[in-house]
């Protein structure tokens, strides 16, 4: 999909924050140099390593080779990110909700808004100076903590696409000169050791074929005393006698892994451990699934709109079969299957 034709968006005001509203002009003016810098993993079937050697792999296998993943995730972004920025704007993460609120279509981008300062205070934030946004989608996080702090923030995410619509977002902002997006692979990052004093991560972990390789690479370009944070969706914690989870949850988790291009999930316990072997402070983990509870269905529905039909139909077959699976998400988070996590710490000064 190109965005050469899509339709201005006005962002609208919100209330929970002093974010400056911007009318985002759809066009990209010039093409940016984006630089690939993917990992090497060998072309084999396997089952992604997720712990340490002191920990227990809870994953749930994906029959998909690890380049072919990649290339998965970059083209199902290619294709839908067009279609999200329409109908939800420039955020494409969660919302933040008071548990069992009632809200209406309206609210929901201020509930994105909501979501970036609660994990800020969830994880103590209070100033940043050098930021990385981890699968930084169009850009969201990375302008808003631009605008929030001062801050230089680097993006990256696999999606040629979204980085192209982030910078021209960025430049229509007057953001040129805070923020820069390129297209790279998370699991090798193209930064230096300890760049950043914010490494940020909002939902991009459930897309990493290693977890242990994406923690390790969180804390490689976090400077010394910088504050690390994953907002992810996770699997439940096993309890104290169970080596997996259930087959029915297994089959649940694959048929979401086959619409969004997830390899295997973990859970919170799982990235408490990685953590902790690294030899970070301060780790802190909590769950916020009710708190996003509003979002799915809101999601479904904005889908039934005409706007929403019509552009998932031109969107492409790799958006379709993600939107098939939506209400397995609203279903795993009813049976306490998945688990919207935050989890955050502090490298070692």
């Amino acid at each position: 999909m190109s965005f050469t034709t899509a339709t201005p968006i006005l962002t609208p005001s919100y209330s929970l924050s002093s974010l400056h509203c911007n009318r985002f002009n759809a066009t990209i003016l010039s093409p940016i140099p984006l630089r690939r810098s993917f990992s090497s993993f060998a072309r084999r079937r396997r089952n992604c390593p997720l712990i340490a050697a002191a920990a227990t792999t809870t994953d749930v296998e994906i029959d998909m080779d690890v380049d072919s993943l990649k290339k998965g995730i970059a083209e199902f972004y290619d294709e839908s990110s067009g279609l999200w920025e329409n109908v939800w704007g420039e955020h494409m993460h969660h919302g933040f909700y008071d548990p069992d609120s009632s809200v209406s279509l309206s609210d929901h981008r201020a509930a994105q808004i909501r979501m970036i300062e609660e994990t800020l205070r969830f994880a103590g934030v209070e100033a940043a100076t050098a930021v990385v946004d981890v699968g930084c989608g169009i850009g969201g996080s990375s302008r808003y903590l631009a605008r929030k702090f001062g801050a230089k923030c680097r993006g990256i995410t696999l999606s040629p696409v979204q980085a192209k619509r982030a910078q021209a977002i960025a430049a229509d902002a007057g953001l040129s000169d805070k923020v820069c997006f390129e297209v790279a692979d998370a699991l090798n990052q193209p930064f230096s050791d300890g760049e950043f004093d914010l490494v940020w991560s909002m939902e991009s972990g459930e897309h990493m074929p290693d977890k242990s390789k994406f923690v390790s690479e969180l804390v490689r370009v976090a400077a010394p005393g910088a504050t690390i944070i994953i907002v992810t969706w996770c699997h439940r914690d096993l309890g104290p006698s169970e080596d997996s989870l259930q087959p029915w949850e297994h089959k649940l988790l694959q048929k979401i892994c086959d619409g969004f291009y997830l390899p295997a999930w973990c859970s919170t316990a799982d990235y408490v451990k990685l953590l902790e072997s690294h030899g970070l402070q301060d780790v802190r983990t909590a769950d916020w699934s009710r708190n996003v509870a509003p979002f799915w269905p809101a999601v479904i529905r904005s889908a039934f709109t005409w706007n929403g039909f019509s552009s998932l139909l031109r969107s492409g077959w790799k958006t379709i079969k993600g939107a098939l699976v939506m209400p397995l998400m609203i279903e795993g988070f009813k049976k306490d299957l998945i688990k919207f996590a935050i989890i955050t710490c502090r490298k070692p000064e």
